[in-house]
């Protein structure tokens, strides 16, 4: 698998990402070994995870793998801290609040470092500077080697970017993770514009439009799908309507006139976007994984990716338009 370095960092990284959001819940150890095997088989090296996802069950799925199935020093891992579901204060970017989950996180992933450790969301009642002065001294400390931003919105991206670049011996900020699809094109107004003067790197989730983009609910909700899932029912069906519907059957059109899936259409649009490093693959089972793996072969036809472009288009009002 080919590699792209990580913004402006000496992180090389595989241009495909493997995700863990499901692993831990609906995805057990076993298919999560799998899944770990085919994609480091494959070339891949980036692993994200966080600490909320099954409640720290996939950091713990991940880290009893490592060492047996996948030596440590053959991974990149990334994992997030910020987010505080089901309590008031949902995200929490304060110093406190981060070191003591990174602590947590490195002792479930069995390790004494992450590669990667990103800002799950922007905290309101936080000053960015207390947030950015905790990752520097997760960094300081040796448990951290880059830290990035997720979920931040283009000038909330711009402000840690800039306040970390104008300090010197603070930590860079490498790396954006945002949601970023042919059905979620949002971040191309100002946070590509803003990662791109700034440096970082834009690593998607959610690149097959939360499943959608796989055309497998083209004709309803399969009984296995998320979909059908209580834990991600309602993340799904936020693309279950008919502007989306157009763009799938767009996809659909293109992948037949290839001979290939509409998943590998639609995450070669992504993968191949400016400013894309590495989209994060959610596979929920090692079939799902192998099948989107196949497109490290795949580069799209111009005019698909353009007719592509067209028909998935965001409007851009004042005064992005403008800029």
């Amino acid at each position: 698998m080919q590699q792209r370095p990580l913004g402006r960092s000496g992180l090389a990284v595989s241009r495909l990402a493997l995700g863990t959001m499901t692993w831990g819940r609906d995805t057990d150890a076993d298919d999560a070994a799998a899944q770990l095997k085919s994609f480091l088989d494959a070339g891949g090296n980036l692993v994200d995870t966080a600490d909320v996802y099954g409640d720290g069950d996939a950091e713990s799925v991940l880290g009893s793998l490592l060492g047996t199935l996948a030596p440590r020093e053959e991974l990149l891992i990334a994992t997030k801290a910020g987010l505080r579901p089901g309590n008031g204060r949902r995200r929490d970017g304060s110093r406190g609040h981060l070191l003591r989950t990174l602590d947590a996180s490195l002792r479930r992933l069995g390790t004494d470092h992450v590669d990667l450790f990103q800002v799950h969301g922007y905290d309101p009642d936080t000053p960015l500077e207390e947030t950015l002065a905790a990752l520097d001294h997760a960094v300081g400390s040796g448990r951290v080697r880059y830290v990035g931003v997720s979920n931040f919105s283009g000038w909330q991206t711009a402000r840690a970017a800039a306040w970390q670049a104008a300090w010197p011996g603070r930590s860079p900020v490498v790396a954006a993770q945002v949601e970023y699809s042919l059905l979620e094109r949002g971040i191309e107004r100002e946070v590509l514009p803003a990662c791109a003067a700034l440096g970082l790197g834009v690593l998607p989730w959610s690149p097959l439009g939360r499943g959608v983009l796989t055309g497998k609910y083209r004709n309803g909700r399969p009984a296995d799908s998320r979909a059908a899932s209580p834990h991600f029912e309602r993340f799904v069906a936020t693309y279950l309507e008919p502007r989306c519907s157009s763009i799938v059957e767009a996809v659909a059109t293109a992948a037949d006139g290839l001979g290939v899936s509409p998943l590998e259409v639609a995450l070669a649009w992504i993968r191949d976007r400016p400013g894309v490093v590495a989209p994060i693959l959610g596979a929920r089972t090692v079939g799902q994984l192998l099948g989107a793996l196949q497109v490290e072969q795949m580069t799209l036809p111009e005019e698909i990716r353009t007719a592509l472009d067209d028909v998935s288009a965001v409007p851009v009002g004042y005064p992005e338009r403008d800029g």
